[in-house]
């Protein structure tokens, strides 16, 4: 199966696409920018995980409102202006660098106003999705997308370091601003049919409670919800600790850690190719399954390391086995839930995913402190492994999607 045909065959997603990947390789140099940032500003693992988790902490506050928002209102519209605020953010944050008046304290709040932003533009960007492919082609498209997400991966952290060694970290955060023209040029391309409002009579808080009873009554929304839950907590700090490992454990500078995170990326990239061309051929929720045991398994292998060869490798297939689990995970959301509850299930999926990290930034950032950053790394693997393990066996619904 031709793993480009969703391309191929949707405009509005070629386009979304396209502005959304050049878009995120300005993202991905901020990302790791910031890291570096935090680091030489604190020299402090603690300080590392605490600037991230104020990225992630207002989508934990606010997404699951956002979601009766993005119900009610424009999702292209919505999508668009936080776009644009998202370019005003990383303009400050440039000027803060490039001038010499960026803090810690200033850091963590320009984080957590980028976090605020995402509550809303997340949810609407991922329902937005199906709007612009169909429900028939909405698994390939989510995979096609995180495969953008992670070719970004790969070439905005190398270009990074780049950045980095020649014109100053500053520049990351400037190229980042200017990389929105793409996005937001694209976004006002595409085209869709005009929006009509459908509110009824429901107010706020009876529409929430009517997504958060929809997920109840869906025993595999909720195991799912779960481990996307556990994940989010424990599976993805080995990626906020990135900067720990390259300096402590793998003895590598700025330059070492733009590469590991682009060995990352091309796994999640092969791994999405790979998601898209399979299409309905495979079980969706075996593979998943598949996914979540490979991913944690990886994730322990992973803290036993410090060779910089053998790092990347162990990291590329993390890469590979990280995408594959949450492209399923959010696939498998929008293939079964409602057009008329889709925001507030996807806001529900981006509290657990994104909002939950910040609770494991602190966690890993602590351990790390208390013990090293191996430790933090491997431990949340465990937890992955066992709660994977009683899922699966308490909701076998999940590997029958």
């Amino acid at each position: 199966m031709n793993p480009f045909r969703v391309f191929q065959a949707h405009r509005n997603f070629r386009l979304f696409w396209i502005g959304q990947t050049v878009s995120l390789v300005g993202t991905w140099m901020q990302q790791v920018g910031q890291g570096w940032l935090a680091l030489q500003l604190s020299n402090s693992a603690f300080i590392v995980g605490l600037v991230s988790a104020a990225g992630s902490l207002p989508v934990l506050l606010f997404s699951l409102y956002a979601g009766v928002l993005v119900d009610r209102r424009d999702k292209l519209r919505l999508v668009t202006i936080a776009q644009v605020l998202l370019s005003l953010e990383a303009a400050v944050l440039w000027w803060a660098v490039w001038s010499g008046r960026i803090t810690i304290p200033l850091l963590v709040i320009l984080a957590a106003i980028n976090g605020l932003i995402s509550a809303v533009e997340i949810p609407a960007r991922q329902s937005l999705i199906v709007e612009l492919v169909g429900r028939d082609d909405i698994v390939d498209a989510v995979a096609l997308n995180s495969g953008g997400f992670n070719l970004a991966r790969i070439i905005g952290p190398s270009i990074a370091a780049a950045v980095i060694a020649s014109a100053g970290l500053a520049w990351c955060f400037g190229i980042n601003a200017l990389s929105y023209i793409a996005v937001i040029g694209c976004l006002v391309a595409i085209r869709l049919p005009k929006w009509v409002p459908n509110e009824g009579s429901a107010k706020v808080l009876e529409q929430f409670k009517e997504g958060i009873g929809y997920m109840r009554s869906r025993r595999e929304v909720t195991g799912l919800m779960g481990v996307i839950a556990i994940y989010s907590i424990f599976g993805f700090q080995y990626l906020t600790l990135m900067p720990v490992i390259a300096r402590d454990v793998l003895h590598t500078g700025a330059g070492g850690y733009g590469l590991l995170v682009t060995f990352v990326g091309i796994g999640a990239v092969c791994g999405a190719l790979t998601l898209a061309a399979l299409g309905s051929r495979v079980r969706r929720g075996r593979l998943f399954m598949i996914s979540a045991f490979s991913f944690a398994s990886l994730l322990i292998l992973f803290s036993f390391v410090n060779v910089r060869p053998v790092a990347a490798g162990v990291l590329l297939f993390l890469g590979l086995t990280m995408l594959i689990n949450g492209a399923l995970a959010n696939g498998i959301l929008q293939s079964v839930v409602p057009d008329e509850l889709r925001g507030r299930v996807m806001s529900a999926y981006v509290f657990v995913y994104v909002g939950f990290t910040p609770i494991g930034s602190l966690i890993a950032g602590a351990v790390a402190h208390a013990t090293n950053v191996q430790w933090a790394i491997g431990m949340g693997g465990v937890v992955m492994v066992l709660y994977a393990s009683w899922a699966f066996w308490q909701f076998p619904e999940l590997r029958r999607v």
